[in-house]
């Protein structure tokens, strides 16, 4: 029998030219955008706080160094070289395609607690608007647990009003949960929308809208960092916290832990191995050299979270002194929300009104957003937009 011919297929659908940045300083900024927020800002005070300081400073530091810059690089050349998503980056190796199906997990898991974090975000961005902030005074109904600055009572034991305003009005924190979960609070639920709707609306065109807006979200977060730390500084007591910060409990640095929250952290804070950033690679030029942004890229991130936790620690060590707490690390209840009581106390410390002060919480919706967005914006395998869900366009 006679081969058959071969018969070459030729698709009726042009292909389209693949998609690019409209310059370098788009990459650049839209990495820096992706990597300093939510882990500078939110997670990297509240985990240093957790683990001594000045301890976790050190290992943090060493982790960026030894693991966060070398992947960090590792990631950009693979999406470089490649021209491909996450996914099908991976074809080249087809036994490592669990490691890119686990990125595009951690991408969705990962946007859906940013998007709540905005919705927080937006919440304070709303209150800043009334007459006086809602977190500068005591309330009546917190009765004696509320630390007032201006009264001459004791304060020994008491929370300040930013803590109290969070925990009560923001999140309704209950003791126990034998009455049930209750309801959901609608405002929560109307800003968490609207977080939504603000990273669709920059995503509906790729990379040609979000681009443009990685100029301003690379830059305002630096400027209300420069401004908080300021005010911060200049704060009684502040510098007691500054030194809590810095100064290392030597014997904290053989606890395994502290080492594995550093190298934790400097995953979350670079965004290394969510995928996002071989996407972010793929739209470069083949040739495009990125060391020199890699450097300036990873060396930002590190300086924002410095800076992120001098101004968390100096308000620390302005409160511990004035509710008459010796110990910096007992003067709130650390954890999640730490970021969302030292920003608004340092907001209510500025003289201004109180329109003024709402700069600072329009910075904090737009670093969370350019962390959710940028997680967002990739390559869609899985569907055309609308029809494919958001989060997993990581692939």
């Amino acid at each position: 029998m006679k081969p058959k011919p071969a018969v070459l297929e030729i698709s009726s659908q042009a292909e389209k030219p693949p998609e690019k940045w409209g310059s370098g300083l788009e990459f650049l900024f839209s990495c820096i955008s992706l990597s300093v927020g939510l882990g500078n800002i939110w997670r990297f005070p509240y985990i240093a706080f957790q683990n001594g300081g000045g301890t976790f400073v050190i290992p943090y530091l060493i982790a960026l160094l030894v693991i966060g810059r070398p992947v960090y690089y590792l990631e950009i050349a693979l999406g470089q070289f490649s021209g491909r998503g996450v996914v099908k980056a991976f074809d080249m190796a087809p036994i490592l395609k669990g490691v890119a199906a686990g990125q595009v997990l951690a991408t969705a898991a990962s946007i859906t607690y940013y998007s709540s974090i905005m919705a927080l975000t937006l919440r304070f961005l709303l209150a800043s608007f009334g007459a006086e902030l809602p977190w500068s005074r005591c309330w009546e109904s917190w009765g004696s647990d509320c630390h007032d600055v201006g009264s001459n009572l004791t304060s020994v034991g008491k929370m300040s009003p930013a803590q109290l305003y969070f925990e009560r009005e923001v999140l309704h924190e209950v003791p126990n949960i034998h009455n049930g979960l209750g309801m959901p609070n609608w405002q929560l639920v109307a800003c968490l929308a609207v977080a939504w709707l603000i990273i669709g609306g920059v995503l509906i065109r790729g990379i040609k809208s979000s681009g443009k807006v990685a100029y301003f979200l690379g830059v305002f977060p630096y400027v209300v960092l420069i401004i908080l730390l300021i005010r911060a500084l200049t704060l009684p007591g502040a510098m007691d916290g500054i030194v809590y910060f810095f100064k290392p409990q030597w014997r904290e640095l053989f606890n395994p832990l502290v080492w594995y929250a550093a190298v934790t952290q400097v995953f979350f804070s670079l965004a290394i191995c969510f995928g996002t950033l071989i996407t972010y690679a793929s739209y470069n030029n083949f040739n495009r050299n990125v060391y020199n942004d890699i450097v300036i890229i990873t060396t930002m991130d590190s300086c924002s979270s410095i800076i992120a936790g001098c101004i968390t620690f100096g308000i620390l060590g302005n409160l511990a002194r004035e509710t008459g707490v010796s110990d910096i690390g007992s003067v709130v209840k650390g954890g999640a929300g730490l970021a969302f009581i030292s920003y608004p106390e340092a907001i209510a410390k500025f003289e201004f009104v109180p329109q003024a002060s709402a700069a600072p919480w329009a910075w904090a919706p737009a670093s969370c957003a350019s962390s959710g967005i940028n997680s967002d914006l990739v390559r869609r395998p899985f569907g055309s937009w609308p029809l494919a869900w958001p989060f997993l366009a990581s692939a």
